[in-house]
């Protein structure tokens, strides 16, 4: 709270409102099956969230997310169903369909010179135009519900202490992660947090990460998706914050100019952030399919319309992530996803209309948004002494 640490704990406070409104209204909100339910629900529309969160922090957007997810599927159904290739070929070859795509994009918006807007936006009707003519006008694939790909979104480790056992991996994690930060920064002679903070938010870490691990092991266990999805967060958090090219990209959100004085490659960088984009896009459309075990040109058509878009945008920016660049986490991805998430949930328990909770999420968007820019005007008005 004494620094600009306020995001995350507004959205985990709200969150927590969320659960409490929705539980008062209906008992089954937090009953362990919703909430294991709610856990796999969040990995498609994450995956494609942490994958935004790239592009965002160099002040661009990505438009074309969904219709990558909805080619991702498509490309995987094909190749193994209707062309006989083997699941692990087909799950290689559709993740790196993503790969490709987002270099594209990259080449266009690097190289070329495009505006991202228009480049991606080309790409949201190019590439759900392509997934349309894989799956034919009036086909759908269905995958084997035993297959790699069903299994993905159907495993759980329901092993006694496997959730816990996750639970007390990542707590024993960040500890050893502070103190190890804590100990280079003292050394270094720049600001570290004390010993104290360290703890608390240690303790208040293993609290969250108990009680969901509790609550999964009353269902089914520990959500192969989940496991999934949070692997993805924390590597590419690490990568972020821990690499070279992690910091050339909070580099390019800071200022392109600046960065390219200070001996970064521009425009590499900025084709590596489409194509990891475009990579856990696809990586998203396989879970997807996965949920539906099926990919159908209905899928795609909603998909490529923009509600896997708009979900995945909302989710990192409500989660913290800057519109403006150079600010915000992979763990972003992970908090707004559970809010849109969570709403959807505790609307579809209560029986209400796609359209009441439309416009609560664009109300949750736009206050998001609202914060993040008032807190800007005040970091201008009032800068740190």
């Amino acid at each position: 709270m004494r620094g600009d640490e306020r995001g995350p704990l507004l959205i985990i406070l709200g969150l927590v409102a969320i659960w409490l409104v929705f539980q008062g209204l209906d008992d089954n909100f937090l009953s362990p099956r919703n909430l294991s339910n709610l856990s796999v629900d969040i990995v498609g529309t994450g995956l494609v969230a942490v994958g935004v969160v790239f592009v965002l922090l160099i002040g661009e957007i990505d438009l074309s997310v969904g219709s990558v997810s909805g080619l991702g599927g498509a490309v995987f159904a094909v190749l193994n169903v209707n062309l006989g290739v083997p699941e692990w070929l087909a799950v290689v070859v559709a993740v790196a369909s993503g790969t490709a795509v987002g270099a594209v994009h990259g080449f266009f918006y690097a190289r070329v010179g495009v505006p991202a807007f228009i480049v991606t936006l080309a790409g949201l009707l190019a590439w759900n135009g392509l997934t349309l003519l894989l799956l034919g006008s009036s086909g759908t694939v269905s995958i084997d519900e035993g297959g790699l790909v069903a299994s993905l979104t159907s495993t759980y480790f329901g092993a006694a202490g496997a959730a816990y056992g996750l639970a007390g991996l990542g707590t024993t994690g960040y500890l050893l992660v502070s103190h190890r930060n804590r100990r280079r920064r003292r050394d270094a002679g720049t600001p570290y947090r004390s010993l104290s903070e360290i703890w608390v938010r240690t303790a208040l870490l293993a609290v969250i990460s108990f009680a969901a691990a509790h609550m999964l092991d009353q269902f089914q266990g520990l959500p192969f998706a989940l496991l999934i999805f949070l692997t993805v967060v924390v590597a590419s958090d690490c990568f972020l914050r821990r690499t070279r090219y992690g910091r050339r990209v909070y580099a390019l959100g800071g200022g392109i100019e600046a960065a390219r004085r200070a001996g970064v490659g521009v425009a590499g960088v900025q084709i590596m952030v489409f194509m990891v984009s475009g990579t856990l896009a696809a990586t998203g459309g396989l879970i997807v399919a996965s949920e539906l075990t099926s990919a159908s040109p209905t899928t795609a058509r909603v998909a490529g319309s923009g509600m896997l878009l708009i979900n995945a945008i909302a989710a990192v920016v409500i989660g913290g992530t800057s519109l403006f660049g150079g600010r915000g986490t992979t763990w972003s991805a992970l908090l707004g996803v559970l809010v849109i998430e969570s709403i959807a949930s505790g609307m579809a328990l209560l029986g209400v209309q796609d359209s009441v909770q439309f416009m609560i999420t664009g109300a949750v968007l736009l206050a998001a948004v609202t914060t993040d820019t008032l807190s800007r005007r005040a970091a201008r008005s009032y800068p740190r002494r």
